[in-house]
């Protein structure tokens, strides 16, 4: 969590919305560049369109307000990240044995729920 006291705007303002128009512009010439160029460019060129489109518009998207909210949020998501204790690989490998048995165990408990049931219903009904 963050002590910093943030105070938050409601709505966009109108830099931040030609910044977002632009940005969806840029990614969508680059997808309008793969598909217009289908018989003139080679794939590789029509993907790097696309790619490049995709690039510019984070860019630009990332100068605006939301941008710098998201920018924060990577950065803490890192910071957390770091925190992380990661399991051992023996850890890992005793944990999916106990997983594998268990789910085993459980779906034969189920069967057996199954054939009783059904056993039950033929006979209420006589058959």
């Amino acid at each position: 969590m963050n002590s910093k006291v943030v105070q938050t705007k409601h709505g966009a303002s109108g830099g931040d919305i030609a910044k977002y128009a632009v940005a969806l512009l840029l990614v969508g010439a680059g997808v309008f560049a793969f598909y217009w160029f289908a018989s003139q460019w080679p794939t590789p060129v029509r993907v790097l369109a696309v790619f490049g489109g995709l690039v510019l518009g984070a860019v630009v998207f990332l100068t605006t307000a939301k941008g710098a909210q998201t920018r924060e949020f990577l950065g803490e998501s890192r910071f957390e990240l770091r925190k992380v204790v990661w399991p051992t690989r023996q850890e890992a490998l005793r944990t999916t044995w106990v997983v594998i048995a268990v789910v085993i165990i459980i779906s034969l408990i189920l069967a057996l729920f199954d054939v009783i049931i059904q056993w039950a219903v033929k006979f209420l009904l006589g058959q």
